[in-house]
């Protein structure tokens, strides 16, 4: 319109910004970094390691074993990495402590850090049993900030790393007969928040993925059942449950360069069922 001013384009800015462009695939590599996921020996954490290893990732899985270690370390292998594999109980910090020596050892660093292991116990609360809901805090909770604490000093030195989380959708809504996962997945959201402001600032990126049903063991018994499978979809705006490989690019995305600017932040894999 008559009076207004028209931007020069500044051309100089926009050349430089093409080449920048040019090298958005390689935010997503992560050759030369080196991976630790505990609880990846199976369902979603086993998924997770073999993406990064598949970016270029050095993975090793950790587990409370011994089943599918050596079958997860094999297949990081494969995939042309170097892969190992540790038997943890990563609810006791000495184990813990040994866990991460053993991995800078095997590495010489370590840049992404996984916390994917969890356990599930439902039971109407007036009768909750007190042993089951401490094991639940102790390895969906404990656990987490064990891993974060001792993960984090290494990252300190290092000036970087990654920290991902994994929570779920239950992070964000209670539900009857649960006065434990949803419980510590919600407190597993607030300290992704916590460690991410402390440690953001010293170069410590602290994400989550907080994914809904996904065809795992643990999920399976709720998913095979006529009735509550036709409720979990009902919920589901995609009308499908979430597949392993729905989390590769998720947990690649938050362990490379293209989330750099990305903290605290609880990345809901789920379909739309949080929208609902």
């Amino acid at each position: 319109m008559k009076g207004e001013t028209v931007p020069v384009t500044d051309h100089a800015q926009l050349a430089n910004l093409v080449e920048m462009a040019r090298r958005t695939p390689s935010l997503f590599d992560l050759t030369g970094r080196a991976a630790l996921v505990v609880g990846g020996t199976k369902g979603l954490g086993q998924a997770m390691a073999l993406a990064l290893a598949a970016a270029g990732a050095d993975v090793c899985v950790a587990s409370r074993g011994p089943q599918g270690l050596k079958e997860t370390e094999e297949a990081i292998c494969r995939l042309g990495r170097k892969g190992a594999s540790l038997a943890v109980d990563a609810t006791q910090e000495p184990q813990v402590e040994e866990m991460i020596r053993r991995v800078t050892e095997t590495y010489g660093r370590l840049d992404i850090l996984v916390n994917s292991q969890g356990i599930v116990h439902l039971q109407p609360i007036a009768e909750f049993d007190l042993e089951a809901w401490q094991r639940v805090m102790d390895v969906n909770l404990k656990s987490v900030f064990l891993c974060g604490k001792h993960a984090a000093r290494v990252m300190l030195a290092q000036g970087k790393g990654k920290i991902i989380n994994v929570s779920s959708v239950r992070g964000f809504q209670g539900r009857a007969q649960d006065a434990a996962y949803a419980p510590s997945k919600g407190a597993v959201n607030q300290l992704t928040h916590s460690m991410a402001i402390e440690w953001g600032p010293k170069g410590i990126n602290v994400n989550a993925i907080a994914p809904v049903f996904t065809r795992t063991a643990m999920a399976a018994p709720s998913l095979d059942d006529p009735a509550t499978r036709a409720w979990i979809l009902s919920r589901i705006a995609m009308k499908r449950p979430g597949e392993l490989e729905d989390l590769f690019g998720p947990v690649v995305f938050l362990a490379s360069a293209a989330s750099d600017l990305v903290n605290g932040h609880v990345l809901p894999v789920d379909g739309g069922w949080l929208a609902s």
